[in-house]
């Protein structure tokens, strides 16, 4: 078997820019959404969903930013592997906003915000790979194979 992949400079480097680019998209966003004209019976209702969404999509892209920043950290030789896995953890997702929340919202809102959920699940998944070591774990049907193989050779 192939030894496991494991993360790179490269990699950091490429979700660090991706995580810029779309932290700054947030924050431009969320600066002109005051000023966007919300249509509908209850503003007060529409603004208070924008600013949770507001204040959940840039916590979700800090803490992206964050772990990004901690590895480029450790790569950079500031900080030990034992430091990293101590303190580098990435924090459970932000709870997703009500549905009748998110419905008052403009659709380029929710777009971008749907793009940050997908880009902090991305990071999401190479910490647990990275906690894990990216360790190689068999799906049922190569154990299930495995098992067979074993029972063909004992006939």
């Amino acid at each position: 078997m192939n030894s496991p992949a494991d993360l790179s400079p490269t990699i950091i480097e490429t979700l660090y820019c991706q995580a810029l680019d779309l932290a700054d998209e947030a924050r431009c966003t969320f600066d002109l959404s005051g000023r966007l004209d919300i249509a509908g019976a209850d503003e007060d209702l529409a603004r208070i969903a924008l600013s949770c969404e507001a204040l959940r999509t840039t916590t979700r892209m800090m803490h992206a930013l964050a772990w990004l920043l901690n590895h480029r950290a450790y790569f950079a030789g500031d900080l030990s592997e034992f430091q990293l896995r101590r303190h580098g953890r990435l924090p459970p997702p932000q709870p997703e906003a009500d549905p009748a929340q998110a419905a008052l919202l403009p659709p380029a809102i929710v777009e971008l915000v749907e793009r940050t959920r997908r880009f902090y699940a991305r990071v999401e998944r190479l910490d647990r790979a990275w906690q894990g070591r990216f360790a190689m774990h068999p799906t049922a049907i190569h154990r299930l194979c495995e098992r067979l193989d074993q029972v063909s050779v004992g006939l």
